[in-house]
């Protein structure tokens, strides 16, 4: 099966089942707008490659080895979208059909490159969020660009999340805490001998472990 047609399915499951709900085969036809016979020979090949995991009669979800890819797939395409809008002022549908075109046949290299050149956007133009890139913050001026650690603020001062470096469960634990790349935080106090950070976010106090906290890079002056 050619490789743009197997990011159309991951990317499809990705949407439709997030990163661990397993999706009906007839939800994911539809979507593609392809025969549900069809979809059940592309998700078999899929599975045997080690991208899904499938079972008849209950669904489909990626695995890691396919989260991993349909997530660089869904960044490389949002990023596109930043680029055809912002630097090349499409507009509508226009966006997202030219940014499918484009996606397959994007390097990470040159991916990486974009991200830089467009200043490591958060969000694409339809405001959905731009998945990390995985590499480390440091590594990159674009992510680092005026951002600190969350733990060397001072107490009472106000800033806005642009990056979290952490592994996928660090990540989803925080976004459940409403601790998300662009939302705004005060700091209210970290505690002495590594103790907890606590902050104000959404409305709400969390504290939050010395460890994790550290990995939760802001931008001070939100």
């Amino acid at each position: 099966m050619p490789k743009e047609n197997v990011d159309e399915y991951l990317e499809a499951i990705l949407d439709l089942g997030g990163d661990g709900a397993p999706v009906k085969t007839g939800d994911l036809a539809a979507r593609l707008k392809v025969a549900p016979a069809s979809a059940t020979e592309a998700l078999q090949r899929m599975c045997r490659e080690k991208l899904v995991d499938y079972e008849a009669y209950k669904g489909v979800s990626l695995t890691k080895k396919g989260l991993s890819r349909a997530t660089s797939i869904k960044r490389k395409h949002r990023l596109l979208e930043v680029f055809l809008s912002r630097k090349l002022g499409l507009t509508g549908k226009k966006v997202h059909e030219e940014a499918c075109k484009m996606e397959h046949s994007l390097s990470d290299d040159v991916e990486a490159a974009l991200c830089r050149m467009l200043g490591a956007p958060r969000e694409c133009p339809d405001g959905e969020p731009i998945p990390t890139c995985g590499m480390d913050p440091k590594a990159c001026d674009a992510c680092m660009a005026g951002a600190v650690p969350l733990t060397t603020l001072k107490p009472g001062q106000k800033a806005n999340i642009a990056h979290i470096h952490g592994g996928r469960n660090v990540c989803r634990k925080l976004m459940e805490m409403g601790l998300t790349p662009g939302a705004d935080v005060s700091l209210v106090r970290v505690a002495p001998m590594h103790g907890p950070t606590e902050v104000l976010v959404r409305g709400s106090c969390l504290a939050i472990g010395a460890g994790i906290a550290a990995k939760i890079f802001v931008r001070p002056g939100a």
